[in-house]
């Protein structure tokens, strides 16, 4: 996400250079066909492209709309997390009279919420972020999951034992969730919790594992695929269109121009 006041024009015609080139050709050939070659009946009505056009808006608007609550929710959840791990840890503190206990338990929680942004980086199929066109942009990035294997991060927080147990496991943070629950469970088993706490504590393993579910919900669900495809459909249908429906628009300018541009509007 871009967190700057916004892009630079700059930064708009060096990440959408290709489009523009596609665009350019798009746009000069039909220009040539109609100007030099003189195939006048290859202009299209402009209604044709407006309503075209009309049709194209409400898509992409949809579309905007919908990645943009996506956007929303994903960070109503982060902050849920944010806001039930600092009770989690004042709980772990307050609750418990073992300093040794409370640090396992806060290192814990801490492997799991790097195991969770760490399975939020991993790549699907129909994300673009490692695509040829945009590698070049990586070097003005640096995302620390790629930096870092997970295995280097989480033997901060881990024991050599949980951690051996964990890296075979394939939904880490659930995994990590469980030894906390196991670990609560223990505390209640050896009276160091009375039951309120015991509850409230599973409450808090439960309200991360809805976050984590919300988080892998949003990552595992792309927008819809017969949305996405429609919408490029419309788009590059537009974007051919567009410049024959313009070839008539501006021919007509020629009756109200004189001297060198005259003829040539097109």
């Amino acid at each position: 996400m871009h967190s700057g006041k916004a892009y630079k024009f700059s930064e708009f015609l060096i990440w959408t250079r290709r489009n523009i080139y596609k665009t350019l050709i798009i746009s000069i050939f039909p220009v040539v066909l109609y100007q030099i070659v003189g195939l006048k009946w290859l202009a299209i009505p402009w209604t044709v492209v407006a309503l075209l056009g009309t049709a194209t808006a409400f898509l992409v608007g949809f579309k905007n709309t919908q990645t943009y609550n996506r956007t929303w929710e994903a960070r109503q959840i982060w902050g849920a997390i944010l806001n039930s791990s600092r009770f989690f840890g004042t709980m772990s503190r307050d609750f418990i009279n073992n300093p040794g206990i409370t640090k396992e338990l806060v290192y814990r929680h801490f492997a799991w919420l790097t195991a969770l942004r760490y399975a939020m980086r991993d790549s699907r199929v129909w994300e673009t972020s490692g695509n040829a066109y945009n590698e070049e942009y990586k070097e003005y990035y640096i995302i620390p999951e790629k930096e870092t294997p997970l295995e280097t991060e989480l033997e901060k927080y881990l024991s050599a034992a949980e951690l051996k147990y964990i890296l075979t496991t394939k939904n880490k943070a659930t995994q990590i969730m469980s030894l906390q629950s196991k670990t609560i469970k223990g505390l209640f088993a050896n009276k160091e919790i009375d039951s309120n706490q015991y509850v409230e504590m599973q409450r808090m393993v439960k309200d991360f594992y809805d976050q984590q579910g919300k988080s892998e919900r949003i990552k595992n669900f792309p927008y819809p695929r017969q949305f996405a495809t429609i919408n490029s459909f419309f788009i590059k249908l537009f974007c051919i269109l567009l410049p024959f429906g313009m070839l008539k628009e501006f021919d007509k300018i020629n009756e109200t121009m004189n001297g060198l541009m005259k003829g040539n509007m097109v």
